[in-house]
């Protein structure tokens, strides 16, 4: 994502975060018209429709993400919240289930990479502790 769609994007993220909804989806908006397939862009779109109370639109944004990442946990974790509030319980069901079999995959292969990483925490680098093959003379205990 370039500087421009990125300061879009967080400046969306804010609003959000400050509850304007509103402003938050124009800014996902603007990032989808230059980029249609921005995940992170129409995942957070169907979340503030959700949280505006737009339940069928949350969940045409869903699907759009879901086709761009459909073995996404936090897709299918959306998609049952925002079809349980539109009252359709079995699809809310079904996505459910597609989301803890999404977790069981992600922890099946440790240390595999699962999609984009890019917000993990860094892991720790392995030390070199080199062990002498017999420990120094202690002085002390003579």
């Amino acid at each position: 994502m370039d500087e421009k769609l990125q300061e879009l994007f967080d400046d969306g993220i804010f609003a959000f975060s400050q509850n304007d909804y509103e402003k938050a989806i124009d800014r996902f908006q603007e990032v989808l018209a230059e980029q249609p397939d921005n995940f992170e862009a129409l995942n957070s779109l169907g979340m503030a429709y959700y949280r505006m109370g737009d339940f069928t639109t949350a969940i045409e944004y869903g699907h759009r993400a879901e086709k761009l990442r459909p073995s996404e946990q936090v897709v299918h974790t959306n998609l049952s919240l925002f079809y349980m509030k539109n009252g359709e319980k079995q699809k809310a069901e079904h996505h459910g289930l597609q989301a803890r079999i999404a977790g069981w995959k992600s922890t099946d292969k440790p240390g595999e990479e699962t999609g984009d990483d890019s917000l993990g925490m860094a892991q720790p680098k392995p030390q070199n502790i080199k062990i002498p093959p017999k420990f120094p003379d202690m002085p002390w205990k003579k």
